[in-house]
């Protein structure tokens, strides 16, 4: 699998529909205005049963220092989610999936951070499965943490500020028997 340069990598824009309608540098997205695009996020469990939970690093243009799902990405334009799920596996996190199932296909979300960086996806979540640990990229996660499900839960709506938002909004609609 080729590299992706992430100065030039692009993100697909969507109507209020969720139809593509052409796409943007991600470079240029997420200030104050953002526009409708796709991405994904992903729950990443061990075999215990345990989901993995990461902070993002303090480099981070949006939500810097805050703990998030495993990880989240944009497919590129003509690639398919699974295969941009997979790159940013390896890329953020150092991991190859084993399975992976789409938990929340229907997922949207808007939300702006405290400099007034707005958030605005269509993000279908996944569920995928792993047998090593990660190797984290410090540039996008500054450390990680294997947690039992429902005690993420407890936390993210107890304490929504220390979470992504998207996250806290996410574990509102996951289950985690499936």
């Amino acid at each position: 699998m080729q590299a992706v340069d992430q100065t030039v990598e692009l993100v697909v824009l969507l109507d209020e529909s969720g139809r593509p309608i052409g796409s943007a540098p991600k470079s240029t997205m997420h200030d104050a205005d953002t526009a409708l695009h796709l991405a994904f996020s992903v729950y990443v469990f061990n075999e215990r049963g345990e989901v993995l939970v990461t902070r993002r690093a303090l480099g981070k243009r949006t939500w810097p220092g805050v703990w998030t799902n495993s990880f989240c990405g944009h497919p590129l334009p003509d690639e398919s989610q699974r295969r941009a799920i997979a790159r940013r596996g390896r890329f953020e996190l150092g991991l190859d999936l084993d399975e992976l199932t789409v938990a929340l296909p229907l997922f949207r979300y808007r939300a702006t951070d405290a400099s007034g960086i707005v958030e605005n996806e269509i993000c279908p979540v996944y569920r995928a499965t792993v047998h090593t640990d990660p190797v984290p990229n410090p540039d996008e996660v500054s450390e990680y943490v294997w947690t039992d499900p429902e005690t993420l839960r407890a936390s993210a709506l107890s304490s929504p500020w220390a979470f992504s938002p998207w996250m806290v909004l996410q574990l509102k609609e996951l289950r985690f028997d499936a």
